[in-house]
């Protein structure tokens, strides 16, 4: 069996090409450009290109972009004093401030001190609550470009059994909500899998989908996966490679060349995941600014 490549980068641009006509259409109609700011404390290398390539398609798609840069020995009282005046900032319609943050900093007071209306990330516990309810007003970027690579693909979690390997608050948790709840596009039966889980192999098995958000490289090997599994890798790592020139490559949380045999269909690491959480960052800051627009649909799940 030979995988299905599902490729990111192309479905990105559809979706950054729909967030443009959303912004021309607002900017036209109602005289409203969405506004997106993202704040970035430290030098993290990986950051600062995620920034920046957040901040190039937010300009592309028209909207007003503004990154903030802080030195890594900046205060928490300063982080939430920028968090302050971008809730306050009428241009700014979505707020996301980059994780991981530096050691000294709280992370959680940091993410609840954002306004929720603006809170694009979907990372306040307003907004995952909403989630968790079936309600979701926000929902974060890469769960929500995990559902719709896997809409648009043809794979449709209805019914099918989801192993999700990884349970953090920015991935794990909320794509397993995402895919749990009653409604098109979900419908999924899911089984969350974590550091503690044991017989992993036995459960990552019975994945009709299996979505790997460990942060350990090449961790899911072909043993580990049945026949036509779909394979949604998020991970991120770099391994050393001597013969490139920087010294390094980025390869995912699966074993890519191996699993790729076995499944139906996978994601390369990297052109997946990655495109789809900054396309679908566009589209929630398009939805904060149509929420500024128009408060009545702010209502619970609107």
């Amino acid at each position: 069996m030979s995988a299905k490549v599902m490729n990111g980068t192309e479905m990105a641009k559809e979706i950054r090409a729909e967030a443009a006509e959303g912004v021309a259409e607002m900017r036209d109609k109602h005289g409203i450009v969405p506004g997106l700011a993202v704040v970035l404390v430290g030098d993290d290398p990986a950051s600062k290109v995620y920034v920046r390539n957040k901040d190039r398609a937010a300009t592309e798609a028209g909207m007003v972009s503004e990154s903030i840069v802080l030195p890594d020995s900046t205060t928490q009282d300063e982080v939430l004093s920028v968090v302050r005046r971008l809730n306050g900032d009428a241009r700014i319609h979505a707020i996301l401030v980059q994780l991981p943050l530096p050691d000294h900093i709280d992370e959680d007071a940091v993410i609840e001190s954002i306004n929720p209306d603006k809170d694009v990330d979907g990372l306040h516990p307003f907004n995952m609550g909403l989630l968790m309810a079936g309600l979701p007003r926000f929902i974060p970027a890469t769960p929500e470009g995990i559902q719709q690579m896997l809409l648009r693909s043809g794979f449709d979690p209805e019914g099918k059994h989801v192993v999700v390997c990884g349970r953090s608050n920015i991935v794990g948790k909320p794509v397993a909500n995402l895919l749990m709840q009653r409604s098109a596009g979900s419908n999924a039966t899911v089984t969350v899998c974590h550091t503690r889980t044991k017989n992993l192999a036995d459960i990552t098995r019975q994945a009709d989908i299996l979505i790997a958000a460990i942060g350990q490289p090449r961790f899911i090997t072909a043993d580990m996966v049945k026949d036509g599994v779909v394979v949604i890798d998020v991970g991120i790592n770099q391994i050393e490679a001597p013969e490139r020139k920087r010294g390094y490559r980025l390869v995912g949380d699966v074993d890519y060349d191996a699993v790729s045999e076995k499944a139906a269909a996978i994601t390369p690491v990297p052109g997946g995941v990655g495109p789809m959480t900054i396309a679908m960052l566009l589209l929630n800051t398009l939805k904060a600014a149509r929420y500024f627009m128009h408060p009545h649909l702010r209502k619970l799940g609107g």
